[in-house]
């Protein structure tokens, strides 16, 4: 018995050693954009740490309460800063990061992708998107942090504050798409473009958050973190797998 143990545990020892082994080559192989990815990744995921760290606490607490004062007329916290058609604006926008609207999207998007049989895109699109919501319900669970009380809310918020959900799912939905988009697309200003729009959409959500009051700016950066760290990290596994030949090639 303990003879079939070790046997076993070699076994298993020398297929993790040829699986990282396998993962470091293909790694190596791969052209900027993939370390870039890998780089922001680490980035991100750092960033959000250093945010959960600091959750509450000095510096940070003092920047939000300020930013969130700032955004508002002075003596007045009823009302937004600017005109009255960025309030308009800020309320049309985000929606844009609710999970009915996500769902949606995601939904067309995967029945777009199965019909044109491109279905390592479809998976990897519907794995991201039903992960990132997985992640944010069990985020904000875990931190539990109450929504901000220093300014009216100016739409109405059911769950805990921390991170944003809107940002989070709009950061993996709306960069899987761009990234994917970007793939398909032939020339290079029409890949920035696409990458570009897919930023300013996830910017803009997140910054409806705040601008509305019901986030506090930490949490929407750390939305942003986590849902960048998601989004890249399964991009990345799709790639790996399209090079091995899991998924088609036109999957990812």
């Amino acid at each position: 018995m303990a003879d079939y143990v070790r046997s076993r545990l070699r076994q298993t020892t020398h297929t993790t050693r040829g699986a990282v082994l396998t993962g470091a080559r293909w790694l190596a192989r791969q052209e900027a954009s993939v370390l870039v990815a890998a780089l922001v990744i680490l980035l991100a995921l750092f960033g959000f740490i250093k945010i959960a760290e600091e959750l509450g606490e000095g510096e940070l607490a003092h920047l939000d309460e300020w930013v969130l004062h700032l955004l508002r007329v002075p003596g007045d916290p009823h009302t937004p800063i600017g005109p009255p058609w960025l309030l308009e604006a800020a309320r049309d926008v985000t929606p844009l990061g609710g999970r009915t609207m996500l769902v949606a999207v995601t939904l067309f998007v995967i029945g777009y992708l199965a019909l044109e049989r491109k279905y390592g895109a479809m998976w990897l699109v519907a794995v991201a998107t039903a992960g990132g919501g997985l992640l944010t319900t069990g985020m904000k669970d875990l931190f539990g942090r109450a929504r901000p009380d220093l300014v009216p809310h100016l739409v109405a918020v059911t769950s805990p504050s921390f991170p944003s959900g809107h940002s989070l799912l709009a950061a993996v939905l709306y960069l899987t798409l761009g990234a994917l988009l970007a793939r398909f697309a032939v020339r290079r200003h029409t890949k920035v473009y696409l990458l570009t729009v897919a930023l300013v959409a996830t910017f803009t959500i997140g910054s409806s958050r705040v601008y509305l009051g019901v986030h506090y700016p930490s949490d929407v950066l750390a939305g942003w973190c986590a849902g960048l760290v998601w989004a890249l990290t399964c991009w990345l596994v799709a790639r790996y797998l399209q090079a091995r030949g899991a998924v088609g090639k036109t999957g990812a």
